[in-house]
């Protein structure tokens, strides 16, 4: 091998090592599987780009849900005990009763009667303790799912302050709609049937949780909306703006436009820096990971498996190397497409603070 050759394969060999794992192996163990999978699903990413899109929301969709619906069940099993105090007092409204058999049941939206124990004392998980508890336990669910859905499931880069707005007018609304819901199942598994009080507040849970979920998924397509087709949107306002010969309008769309423009930069520039990063480097790991094999191959002595892991190795190889070559070519420029959009919208709010 000439000393041009050996100069270039070491130069190759270089581009290709891996980033280092952590000393403390129980971190490192994790850090491979994260490595594997990130070439597993950044290579189904650049076959699939829409699918993995779709399932990639789907999935941080329902992860952060069931996560605060979790953290509302567990706020729901101690927080009523510290508003104890108001457990006496009863909070059903608008009270509607009904009889089954020689059993009458109350419906209301908001059904939080006083309810006693078997030595007659209040039951804490009843009355206005009980409401307040559990709207507490939701509220601060949102307060928890609404960012983690905004900044990682939907990737938005709008105005957060119109996006919590409405993000809470939707939360009443189902909040609202859950409970009435809740008033319809709650007379029978309480009064009529007398289920558990764990029992009955895991279901509680469930109803209103997952009927939000579901509720709010749609929600969050009008909150988040997708950048493609909010930028198609400002540009017809923009249009029409320009038809209507509105000099205030055609300044307020042209904004309005611009922003979109910038968001939809911004996001995929984002998405192509991250792919092209995670995949040159999981591609280096399949190839340093191949090239052990290839040398266990050899201290072995088996030849039957040689070639065809030698094969392999070398495929993969090029692979790696052409996505480091795509990485370097690909992450500057949309690091510096990223920071251009960061630095214009940074002016922007400074020059409309000192306005």
């Amino acid at each position: 091998m000439s000393d041009q050759v050996q100069a270039m394969t070491a130069a190759d060999e270089a581009k290709l090592q891996p980033k280092p794992l952590s000393d403390n192996g129980f971190v490192a163990f994790w850090q491979k599987i994260w490595r594997w999978w990130q070439g597993v699903w950044y290579g189904f990413s650049e076959k699939h780009p829409k699918l993995s899109n779709i399932i990639y929301m789907v999935f941080f969709f329902l992860v952060f849900s069931y996560g605060v619906t979790i953290w509302q069940y567990l706020v729901m099993l101690f927080l009523p005990y510290a508003l104890q105090s108001l457990s006496s007092i009863e909070f059903v409204w608008p009270a509607v009763t009904f009889n089954i058999g020689d059993t009458e049941l109350t419906y209301a939206i908001f059904n939080e009667p006083v309810r006693y124990l078997e030595d007659g004392s209040v039951n804490p998980l009843s009355g206005l303790g009980n409401f307040i508890a559990f709207e507490i336990a939701v509220f601060t669910a949102q307060c928890i799912n609404m960012p983690l859905q905004r900044n990682i499931t939907y990737r938005s880069h709008g105005n957060p302050v119109w996006q919590a707005m409405w993000y809470f007018i939707g939360w009443v609304g189902v909040s609202i709609f859950t409970n009435a819901l809740w008033g319809i199942v709650y007379p029978f598994i309480d009064t009529l049937w007398g289920w558990p009080d764990a029992v009955i507040a895991l279901i509680k849970t469930v109803i209103t949780g997952g009927v939000s979920m579901v509720v709010f998924f749609f929600v969050f397509l009008v909150i988040f909306p997708d950048v493609n087709k909010t930028e198609a949107s400002k540009k017809k306002k923009l249009e029409a703006a320009k038809e209507s010969g509105d000099a205030d309008r055609i300044a307020k769309a042209e904004l309005a436009y611009t922003i979109a423009l910038e968001n939809k930069r911004r996001f995929d520039a984002e998405k192509s820096y991250a792919s092209v990063t995670s995949l040159a480097e999981a591609k280096i790991n399949g190839y340093q990971g191949m090239k052990k094999r290839v040398e266990k191959a050899k201290a072995a002595g088996n030849e039957a498996d040689l070639k065809e892991l030698e094969a392999m190795c070398a495929k993969m190889r090029e692979e790696a190397l052409k996505a480091v070559e795509t990485r370097d070519e690909v992450a500057p420029k949309e690091k510096a497409i990223i920071e251009e959009v960061k630095a214009s919208q940074a002016a922007r709010k400074a020059a409309k603070k000192a306005a």
